[in-house]
């Protein structure tokens, strides 16, 4: 079972940080997959991670699917896609952290 270490993005939060950047809001489940790449792709690229972070699907432990700002992964395949195998000290996700108004450290979800 793989799992990623990271941030949850909700939608309202990807709606939000959309249309903070000047995109139009959603009117069709397309448009809510170009949120996601906009949204998810400014926040990385604004507080420092897109060289090593990934978006993924995951699942809670209470079975709620989310997509997630992967910064760790712990299977061995995926390092090479240049993810570290353990949970980032807070200097690298410190940014993101703020940018995404979180008040505790990445946490760890099963892959979807």
């Amino acid at each position: 079972m793989v799992k990623y270490c990271g941030y949850l993005l909700t939608d309202s939060w990807l709606r939000q940080r959309a249309l903070d950047t000047g995109y139009p809001p959603a009117k069709t489940p397309e448009d809510m997959d170009d949120i996601l790449s906009i949204a998810s792709i400014d926040v990385m690229a604004s507080t420092g991670i897109l060289s090593y972070a990934r978006v993924r699907r995951v699942k809670t432990p209470k079975g709620k699917y989310f997509w997630c700002i992967a910064l760790a992964c712990d299977d061995p395949i995926t390092v090479g896609e240049r993810m570290s195998t353990h949970a980032p000290p807070e200097a690298k996700y410190k940014a993101l952290k703020e940018a995404m108004g979180k008040d505790f450290p990445p946490r760890w979800y099963r892959a979807s």
